[in-house]
């Protein structure tokens, strides 16, 4: 056991949650390799379709604990290997943003391939405002989801964003209600749907779209990949299930 986050996992959903509310969920740098540690258990775990990340209490998560920074290597840093971590998950991922996000949190949501948020959903990035920087992929990751201009009012100008401008500038893909409950039937919605569909079709898109997004696709492979999915056991089952009219039923992978 942790302090910073526990994982659950319930049929085709792996759901890791940071732990620690009445600190606003702030990470602990010395836990950081055993919340890794989680997510690769989950992603090992046979029939895991898709992973939901959120937080404790009123706030998702405020970043990294600033007294738990001694001694850390910002060279190698930490919380950057969180980040890549949770972008690089086979199965997709959705954020969902109980509260605020706030300093290296933004990164965490961000790495999250959906973001669900509610009306108390409240962003802001300040370490221009105590003369740090973030990591080069967290930079690149701003850039690359949000846009410069938006990247820039989050960093350069520590601007705080509220949920409508969050869903405006596309940190937020889906703005749920902000009654009791609203956010959890949002997320179930989205979880339940990616976890009906064919579950290696969409670990072969969200891999295919990243790399695209990343300018590294290899497109003679993708382009073998593609054509080989149309003769492949779950297209045989999507079509088998198209013609006899019924849901299909994909073997856990």
């Amino acid at each position: 056991m942790i302090e910073t986050a526990r994982l659950e996992i319930a049929g085709p959903r792996a759901t890791l949650t940071l732990t620690r509310p009445a600190k606003r969920n702030a990470l602990l740098m010395r836990e950081i390799p055993a919340v890794i540690g989680l997510i690769d258990q989950a992603e090992a775990t046979r029939g895991v379709r898709v992973m939901v990340v959120t937080g404790e209490g009123g706030t998702f998560c405020s970043g990294v604990a600033f007294d738990d920074l001694a001694g850390v290597d910002w060279t190698d840093n930490p919380l950057e290997k969180l980040c890549e971590r949770v972008a690089r998950v086979a199965v997709p991922t959705i954020c969902a943003l109980n509260g605020g996000v706030h300093g290296g949190g933004v990164d965490l949501a961000l790495a999250c391939d959906i973001r669900i948020g509610t009306p108390a959903s409240r962003a802001v990035a300040p370490p221009a405002r105590i003369g740090v920087m973030y990591h080069v992929t967290g930079l690149e990751r701003f850039v690359a989801r949000l846009g410069i201009t938006a990247a820039k009012r989050l960093l350069a100008l520590a601007e705080p964003m509220e949920a409508d401008e969050l869903l405006r500038i596309g940190f937020l893909d889906q703005l749920a209600g902000g009654e009791e409950g609203a956010l959890a039937a949002a997320v179930d919605a989205h979880a339940a749907r990616i976890a009906g569909l064919a579950p290696q079709t969409v670990r072969n898109f969200k891999r295919l779209l990243d790399d695209i997004a990343a300018g590294r696709l290899d497109r003679a492979a993708a382009v073998a990949e593609i054509g080989a999915s149309f003769t492949s056991a779950e297209a045989r089952e999507g079509y088998a299930a198209l013609t006899e009219k019924r849901a299909p039923v994909y073997d856990d992978v």
